[in-house]
């Protein structure tokens, strides 16, 4: 077995990466201005169809590896409060999940994802790993974020409103960043009409995989679910990764943008895409953008392949602002 691949982010030169990368001239389609006449955009359905064909064919599970790197980039799910609420958006086979599970045996995962099929993989995923009291801690249902929205069980109307009601006080009135009560999460717990929002929510690889013009959509459905103070995980591709630049010049279907032979779509971000998608939403950038990259020796290309993907944490503003009156 390969050593595993090591991922850092103070010591590489972005410059030069990006120097390399657009001044050769065999991937130089990959930056040129898209044809503002595009084809048609495919209709939610046929994105979801997509993904659904694509699980059938990663039946085995093979094709997704458990992340067990998450804990590690994201070590506020180990040190988190008790009984905290994770959403878990696009689970695929529940590799993004599972380490989680067994990371905290009192965390609560909501996870969700446009394919049924990859719903069932999960399911028995998470069953086959052995996890203690997965029945009361992983809850799966089906849902398109980006199209209609989640669910109203995992925050009704009321709770959403009263969401946005503690961050206009916290705006309104300075003192009451001193009542404990107000980022306290028994506070804004389990209700009789829903859960009562979701402490976390993770966005691992699944945001590349929308749209871009549903984007801030899909965003701001995790904001509307998200506690005041709550946490946004997010993971994904990175502008010049090396998955960008072996797509042909006809898998483009916008900028930065593209399609794969089975209908299934990735985009790939920068860091000033990313925060304006975030904070258009709504989010506070409680914490740097980290860029992770990884390098690996890739034998049959004869050169090294860099993998380049973002991470961030963004919170709904609540405790960030909470977090400037009392520092």
């Amino acid at each position: 077995m390969g050593r595993e691949p090591e991922y850092f982010s103070k010591d590489f030169d972005w410059e030069k990466l990006k120097q390399e990368v657009e001044s050769n001239p065999s991937l130089s389609y990959h930056f040129q201005p898209f044809d503002s006449n595009p084809p048609s955009l495919p209709s939610p359905s046929q994105d979801s169809q997509a993904w659904k064909q694509f699980h059938i064919r990663h039946s085995t599970g093979r094709f997704f590896k458990e992340r067990r790197y998450l804990l590690k980039e994201f070590p506020e799910l180990l040190f988190c409060d008790e009984y905290s609420k994770v959403l878990e958006v696009g689970c695929g086979n529940g590799s993004t999940a599972l380490p989680i599970l067994r990371g905290r045996d009192n965390i609560t995962i909501y996870a969700c994802d446009c394919s049924n099929e990859a719903l069932e993989r999960a399911n028995k995923m998470i069953k086959d790993s052995n996890v203690g009291s997965v029945a009361h801690r992983f809850h799966l249902f089906h849902c398109d974020f980006s199209t209609n929205g989640f669910p109203k069980w995992l925050a009704c109307d009321s709770c959403q409103g009263n969401f946005l009601q503690k961050q206009h006080d916290q705006f309104s009135d300075a003192e009451a960043n001193q009542d404990p009560s107000l980022n306290n999460s028994s506070s804004l717990g389990e209700r009789k009409c829903c859960t009562g929002g979701v402490d976390f929510v993770t966005l691992i690889f699944t945001l590349s995989a929308v749209p871009l013009h549903r984007m801030p959509s899909a965003l701001r459905e995790c904001f509307s679910v998200l506690k005041p103070g709550g946490l946004l995980l997010f993971r994904d591709y990175g502008l010049y990764d090396m998955t960008m630049l072996r797509f042909e010049l006809d898998k483009r279907v916008g900028f930065r943008e593209y399609m794969r032979f089975d209908g299934t779509r990735s985009y790939f971000f920068c860091v000033d895409t990313v925060r304006d998608l975030f904070t258009g939403s709504g989010f506070n950038v409680h914490l740097s953008l980290n860029i992770a990259v990884s390098n690996q020796q890739i034998a049959e290309l004869g050169r090294v392949c860099v993998e380049f993907g973002f991470m961030g944490n963004f919170r709904n503003p609540f405790d960030a602002i909470l977090y400037n009156f009392v520092h």
